[in-house]
């Protein structure tokens, strides 16, 4: 097995600090950063799987549709039961990776997320095709929730905010690339070759892990217990009022973000009649902005900010913008054109970067020796959360754009009254573990 990654990915890397404050540097060796960087790929490979399986295969719907002889709607199950897949299976496979270890059941999960991703191209109806974008999905969340988890395992305080900040380069680049991948690839093949690719890709990462990922977790670190274990991990994370409250935080602010991916296309093209090339430049566009909050998190504030504060001068930039959309949705500010409403959809988009990494940071602070089963709720409540969210921005129909600011706007206020009714961020915690530490063991 390959020796344990040394975690830097630049000059000098930061030891555990609690709660961003500033910590200790030693020089890291350029073998290893090579490491930290092929970490850095593995995991963000590994949390790209949702958008790759999702948005990649978005072009190729209304050719599903026509070749298999379906309604669209029933076309439109094969995205949801991956997205539920995708949100349950993170409550199965977290508490299992921390009772066997991150290599078992990750390794395990790419091989049948390989195995159904392979049988989605050759689905005969689509039925067999829902049923196995299901099993994709549950097999899929492995790589989304032991990621998080090893990152816990590798990193505390500091610079556990920053990798997950640096993660957010190459997650946050698969929502731009993988829509526009897929159209290319129906270029030269049919939607059965999108799935052809998505098992090529998944079968390359499953061998990355196999031969350059170690197992993160020691064996004294693992606990068993089975279902029961599970459960009594999870509820005493639960009870532990600012996990909760950061897990809730960003599973709110991340229905803003899923409110903006459903309602988009059809606000800025439908609404504001925009070309589809520029929704795609203005899609990239936020994208890219999310990204470089993300590495100005990482790079700058985190180690010399507290964590608490830029999460939640983020949650405010997010509120105001939510609320400047829902004004110019309900004409509140008069006739608007595409460029305000553009601007303040690169704003909230952009403030997710300050948001949702350390979101899960403090989150994650919380707790050690049930990473798994913590990663397993942040990732299945924003999931949930995420997928409620979806279905609302169209509940007054394709011509207007009050519902996706609502939803935004209420996903954000919930959001910050989380993150301050719970955590308390004002309230010194010396030992940011301290809530949950001690009914793991």
């Amino acid at each position: 097995m390959p020796e344990q990654p040394a975690p830097p990915t630049s000059d000098t890397q930061d030891t555990a600090a609690p709660h961003g404050s500033p910590a200790a540097t030693v020089t890291a060796t350029p073998a290893a950063r090579r490491t930290g960087l092929l970490l850095v790929l593995i995991l963000g490979g590994l949390t790209a799987t949702p958008p790759l399986a999702m948005d990649m295969y978005l072009p190729s719907l209304p050719e599903v549709t026509r070749s298999l002889h379906a309604p669209a709607a029933t076309v439109q199950l094969t995205l949801t039961a991956c997205l539920a897949g995708m949100a349950l299976g993170q409550l199965v496979v977290g508490p299992m990776s921390d009772r066997w270890g991150r290599r078992r059941p990750l390794l395990t999960g790419l091989a049948v997320y390989v195995v159904a991703t392979a049988l989605c191209a050759l689905a005969p109806d689509v039925g067999t095709l829902v049923a196995f974008r299901l099993v994709q999905g549950l097999a899929g969340a492995a790589g989304i929730v032991i990621a998080r988890a090893v990152v816990r395992d590798l990193y505390d305080g500091v610079a556990m905010a920053r990798f997950f900040s640096t993660l957010m380069l190459v997650s946050g680049a698969a929502p731009i690339v993988a829509p526009l991948i897929g159209g290319q690839i129906l270029r030269v093949t049919d939607w059965r070759g999108v799935f052809v690719v998505l098992t090529v890709v998944g079968a390359v990462l499953a061998a990355l892990v196999w031969a350059k990922l170690p197992e993160t977790l020691p064996v004294a670190d693992r606990h068993g217990g089975g279902a029961a274990g599970a459960v009594r991990a999870m509820r005493a994370l639960l009870a532990d009022l600012p996990f909760t409250g950061y897990m809730l935080a960003g599973g709110f602010a991340f229905a803003a973000l899923f409110a903006y991916i459903s309602a988009s296309p059809y606000v800025i093209q439908l609404i504001y009649g925009a070309s589809p090339q520029t929704f795609s430049l203005l899609f990239g566009l936020n994208s890219v902005g999310l990204v470089i909050t993300g590495q100005v998190n990482g790079k700058v504030l985190v180690g010399r900010v507290s964590l608490d504060k830029v999460l939640g001068a983020g949650l405010v930039v997010t509120v105001l913008a939510a609320t400047a959309l829902l004004l110019m949705a309900t004409g509140a500010l008069g006739p608007v054109g595409l460029a305000p409403v553009a601007a303040a959809l690169f704003v909230l988009m952009s403030a997710m970067g300050f948001t949702l990494p350390n979101a899960q940071s403090l989150a994650l602070l919380r707790t050690r020796h049930s990473a798994g089963s913590a990663s397993a709720l942040l990732g299945t409540s924003s999931f949930l959360v995420g997928a409620v969210a979806s279905p609302l921005v169209g509940v007054a129909g394709e011509r207007t754009a009050v519902p996706m600011a609502i939803v935004q706007l209420a996903g954000t206020l919930v959001a910050l009254a989380c993150f301050v009714g719970m955590c308390r961020p004002w309230a010194a915690r010396g030992n940011t573990r301290a809530g949950t530490e001690g009914a793991e063991h």
